[in-house]
């Protein structure tokens, strides 16, 4: 028996056929549609990037304990007990954060791997010189060491052939050429692709009539949507020239199925991490923002050779969580008493699940209903990390975040060990969305949050059973106002109590052209006078350190980035700021 997993990170299931997607060309997710089962109710767990890739290896909830790092000397990892009990594993990646400090014990679980550089920021070329740049458009990122470094990268992997992408599936096939006579391996191909930026050849974005004229538009920021239409859809074009790169490395895959008789006994999953918001809510990208159905409602496609089923749909509720334990059950390897995820097969099913990211909403769905739960104050508090591998994506815990840091008694899955207990932080700020309560089924684009207290407390006590089943910590509990025993009454409701912070962060930031100069110049440079003001509306901008990182900013670009700093907030301080005695330092 043999197994191959294909991971295309940033998926959009809205972007693929299958799923209905138009005007986007990808004939081999159509073919692979009719050769696998196509699940419908799919959905990511924890966020962003490597929580996700926690979840792969252990089946297990990653983000109400902590936030991006590596895997836990208490882990288990699929990977790992698979080659324990006598299957081969190899991956193969282009994904740059397996190298990082936050990732760098999850590739050394499979037996043998191969990297393909470039992707992203990845620190691969060493160029003394400024690379050419375009000007970053409005919304587009900032110039920085990663946007740098990228353009650095970018003059070498768009040469014919050598696409991190391409060399990443020729290395996949490669092994297929070497084993299919085999049995006993697993094969992992994972293409950062179609994550930003969206850097597709030339013969991919030619099937979008996309050119190099005017300014690039393939990495938008984690942002609200300030452009015009016409740029976003360039942005969504440019997302669309990259999956129809993948569609076509995804084909490559099932030619080699075909060539080397592999649907016979072989299983097939093909999956992403997560999805992404290309201009959908008024926002691009993750983190921020809370996780709408676009980010976390995820494609997945499988095929079994035990069961034989093809061309079908699946409506049960699956999640990231089971795709470990799905390949554990077809090799026959035992699935550790602390896996939390089923095998896809559909014997078993769940009421609800579960998803989020580290500091963020905690979100519960059923399927139809979805329930985005905010933190009960602004201080989004208390949140700690627990861990025994202090580190974040790519730097080491500080000692000023560790000297808070306490040694507490193990937790009911780290098998014995104690752990770090330390104040965390959150990306975003859950609090200035509100909590969230949408039907999928009469508004599958979630723009008219429900109030419906009797729902909500359905959906709330769905919440709190699957944190107490995934063994979420009391400060969790604390931080959400939901109590870590006994039942949810109505005391603990938030929809209607957050009601208006929900609306006012829905609403389209005003353009800059209806805006006065002063919420348009640099925040550094406005006058002591108009300082005081801004903190006033802006507390945030008390803090020395912050106030200096965003001192090139402008209210308005700040406000792009800020969801607590609503168009409601926005017009205020432009009439306060665009009095006569208001005036810059330059």
């Amino acid at each position: 028996m043999r197994a191959i997993v294909v991971l295309f990170d940033t998926l959009n299931r809205r972007y693929l056929p299958p799923y209905g997607a138009t005007g986007v060309q990808a004939p081999q997710f159509e073919r692979l549609a009719e050769a696998a089962v196509t699940f419908d109710n799919c959905y990511a767990g924890s966020m962003p990037c490597m929580p996700a890739r926690r979840e792969l290896h252990t089946g297990r909830y990653n983000f109400l304990h902590r936030s991006w790092g590596p895997l836990e000397p208490f882990d288990d990892s699929v990977p790992e007990l698979l080659s324990r009990n006598g299957v081969h594993t190899h991956l193969v990646t282009d994904h740059q954060h397996y190298w990082e400090d936050g990732g760098a014990t999850y590739h050394n679980r499979f037996d043998t791997y191969e990297f393909f550089r470039g992707q992203e920021g990845d620190r691969w070329k060493g160029q003394v010189a400024d690379p050419d740049m375009p000007e970053p458009a409005v919304g587009a990122r900032r110039a920085s060491a990663m946007i740098r470094q990228h353009w650095v990268n970018r003059q070498h992997f768009l040469k014919p052939g050598q696409h991190p992408q391409t060399l990443t599936v020729d290395a996949g096939l490669e092994f297929l050429d070497t084993n299919a006579g085999e049995q006993g391996w697993f094969l992992q191909i994972e293409c950062f692709d179609p994550h930003e930026p969206f850097v597709a050849t030339e013969d991919h974005r030619a099937r979008y009539s996309l050119t190099h004229e005017g300014p690039e538009y393939d990495w938008p920021g984690y942002r609200r949507v300030t452009e015009q239409p016409g740029d976003t859809l360039k942005v969504r074009d440019e997302y669309r020239a990259l999956l129809s790169m993948c569609d076509s490395s995804l084909g490559r895959v099932l030619d080699a199925m075909d060539t080397h008789a592999l649907w016979d006994d072989t299983l097939l999953i093909v999956c992403t991490d997560h999805g992404l918001l290309l201009g959908e809510h008024g926002w691009w990208g993750k983190n921020v923002q809370p996780w709408y159905d676009e980010n976390i409602h995820t494609p997945l496609f499988a095929w079994d050779p035990r069961s034989g089923a093809r061309g079908e749909r699946r409506a049960e509720l699956v999640q990231t969580v089971d795709f470990g334990p799905t390949l554990l059950d077809f090799f026959g390897v035992a699935r550790p008493a602390d896996m939390q995820g089923l095998p896809l097969t559909g014997s078993t099913t769940r009421d609800a699940c579960l998803f989020g990211s580290f500091g963020a909403h905690v979100n519960v769905t059923d399927g139809r209903y979805v329930y985005l739960r905010a933190s009960a104050t602004p201080a989004n508090a208390p949140l700690f990390e627990h861990t025994l591998m202090p580190t974040h994506m790519n730097t080491r815990f500080s000692p000023a975040e560790l000297r808070d840091a306490e040694l507490i008694p193990p937790l009911p899955f780290t098998k014995g060990a104690p752990v770090l207990r330390m104040p965390g932080y959150a990306w975003g700020d859950p609090h200035a969305f509100g909590t969230l309560l949408f039907d999928l089924e009469t508004d599958p684009g979630q723009t008219h949050p429900l109030l419906d207290d009797d729902l909500e407390l359905t959906m709330a006590t769905h919440l709190v059973e699957l944190m107490r089943a995934a063994d979420a910590p009391p400060s969790q509990f604390e931080r959400l106002g939901l109590p870590a025993d006994g039942p949810v009454t109505r005391e603990h409701l938030l929809v209607r109590a957050q009601r208006e912070n929900a609306l006012a962060v829905l609403e389209d930031l005003p353009p800059a052209a209806e805006l006065g100069s002063a919420v348009l110049t640099p925040i550094g440079s406005l006058a002591p006078d108009a300082h005081e003001i801004l903190v006033r509306h802006l507390p945030m901008l008390a803090n020395a350190d912050f106030a200096a990182s965003v001192a090139t900013l402008s209210v308005w670009e700040l406000a792009a980035t800020t969801p607590s700093l609503t168009a409601r907030t926005l017009r205020s301080l432009d009439a306060e700021l665009s009095q006569p005695k208001i005036h810059t330092t330059s």
